[in-house]
């Protein structure tokens, strides 16, 4: 995999904007965007826009990585 952060502020601290994180496989073919916010990670598939995409809270998904 690929990936590579499309916008990286100075200050680590995370927004409300967060921050976004180009996803592509080892051909160079885009397969999404990784968007982590304050309140939720939110997985866009291949050309779907930001909010339009499959999203956890993060008490979820520490959850899912917990089981």
């Amino acid at each position: 995999m690929k990936v590579k952060v499309k916008d990286f502020q100075v200050n680590m601290e995370v927004k409300n904007n967060g921050i976004e994180l180009d996803i592509h496989d080892n051909q160079d073919k885009h397969l999404g965007d990784l968007r982590i916010g304050k309140a939720t990670i939110e997985w866009c598939k291949g050309q779907a826009q930001k909010g339009h995409g499959k999203k956890k809270s993060w008490d979820e998904l520490i959850k899912y990585f917990e089981k």
